[in-house]
């Protein structure tokens, strides 16, 4: 039989206290024997007998050169204090002890205070969950890349009715589970432990899954000893990526579809932000990277679409109703070229478990011969940025002469990471 669940319940005690108590007995109705932690991260101090850290106690142990009344001062600012004491007190207790999931409710600031605190200091896959009057909206700046679960209080957060009861009767349930079925598989990592397969991340693309697609068949037919990780390139994907090897939970990767950085560049919608390569770099792990649909950039509905680029004439694509392609030109395929060599120059450890593959074919599949955005000229500045950028660097780039969806190009892709692999373990 597992020992029990530790539970964190995350609020601000001050505006929302009726409802996190019914919350707690809930959990406690579902988990008796759950350890539960209570924790006060509002604004001004409440006290009862349910709260397992106050928020007097929360500011003394995590900011106690604050010294400040929160009262006196800006809600905005008192959410940066709360949400910094709380990522620091959730970062303790996840090193110090064994919990198994953190569950919140509220409404907008309450989820921006929560969830700050829950991506900085969690890890991937530890359950983390928050009821909230904002999940239908735009859920980007509370989720981020991360793996928090946003569910929908369908009324205000503010009294007892049937409806809330339900929702939050729902989350008792849901955190319940979750934090069993986190516990159960990390009694399961701790046995398996010496057997895992080497982690392989991989980012893909619609215009780049057929080379995608060919290295997942590769890899699974003639390495088994590999477990993969495919992450769609649209900004979060990109973000996760660099965000679970940072945490080392990637051992090699794939970078085959890099297109976030054109739309860093650029301006599109779909950017990973300025530190994309960055992790895999400073890590040291190995890894081949291509250029896979740098040539286009994202906006939304073609209304979207920033009018300087259709005033410049500039090759503009309907992808589909909700996305729009932008074709890079010759000055932003330098940039693009010269930012991805920044950053293998500036941050690769081990330069020689890295190598660029440049498909001179095309990018994806709208860039090769006959496609809408076939442009040679371009292709060859971005190409040569590359090159230049890396000369003398230990990296090692070379041209392959198919496009980057080939079956062919794919393989020779798989196996040169197979290679990188077996010289990172020769030493």
């Amino acid at each position: 039989m597992s020992p029990p669940s530790w539970i964190v319940i995350l609020g601000t005690c001050d505006t929302k206290l009726p409802e996190l108590l019914y919350l707690r007995s809930k959990i406690l109705l579902y988990a008796e024997a759950a350890t539960l932690l209570l924790v006060d991260v509002g604004r001004d101090a409440v006290n009862d007998p349910a709260i397992s850290i106050s928020q007097n106690d929360l500011l003394q142990r995590y900011a106690p050169s604050t010294n400040l009344d929160l009262s006196t001062i800006p809600r905005s600012r008192v959410t940066e204090i709360m949400a910094d004491c709380a990522t620091a007190m959730l970062q303790d207790l996840h090193s110090k002890a064994s919990i198994h999931g953190v569950v919140s409710l509220g409404g907008s600031s309450g989820t921006s205070l929560t969830s700050a605190a829950m991506r900085r200091a969690l890890p991937f896959l530890m359950p983390k969950l928050i009821v909230s009057t904002v999940a239908s909206g735009d859920t980007a700046p509370y989720v981020g890349e991360t793996d928090i679960t946003l569910m929908y209080s369908i009324v205000d957060i503010a009294g007892s009715n049937d409806i809330l009861n339900a929702v939050l009767d729902n989350a008792a349930g849901a955190i319940v589970g979750m934090a069993r079925a986190y516990q159960r598989r990390l009694t399961a990592l701790e046995v398996e432990a010496g057997k895992r397969k080497k982690r392989i991340g991989i980012t893909m693309f619609g215009v780049t899954t057929p080379g995608v697609d060919a290295i997942r068949r590769h890899l699974t037919s003639h390495h088994r000893e590999y477990e993969l990780y495919v992450f769609h390139a649209t900004g979060h994907g990109g973000r996760a990526m660099e965000r679970l090897i940072s945490s080392n939970a990637l051992d090699a990767i794939i970078d085959l579809t890099t297109t976030e950085i054109a739309d860093e560049i650029v301006g599109g919608v779909m950017s990973a932000g300025p530190h994309r390569l960055e992790a895999a770099a400073r890590a040291g792990i190995p890894q081949v990277l291509s250029l896979g649909a740098c040539e286009i950039v994202n906006f939304g509905p073609r209304q979207t679409v920033p009018g300087k680029f259709v005033e410049a004439g500039r090759k503009v694509y309907e992808h589909n109703s909700s996305v729009t392609l932008v074709r890079t030109n010759e000055e932003e395929c330098k940039r693009i070229g010269e930012f991805i060599a920044g950053k293998l120059m500036k941050y690769a450890k081990r330069p020689e478990l890295v190598e660029v593959v440049l498909p001179v074919g095309g990018l994806s599949v709208l860039s090769g011969s006959g496609g809408v955005y076939e442009d040679e000229v371009a292709n060859e500045v971005l190409f040569k940025a590359v090159e230049q950028g890396l000369r003398g660097s230990g990296v090692q780039v070379v041209r392959d002469e198919r496009q980057i969806n080939d079956e062919g190009f794919a393989r020779g892709v798989a196996e040169r990471l197979v290679m990188l692999i077996e010289k990172q373990e020769r030493g």
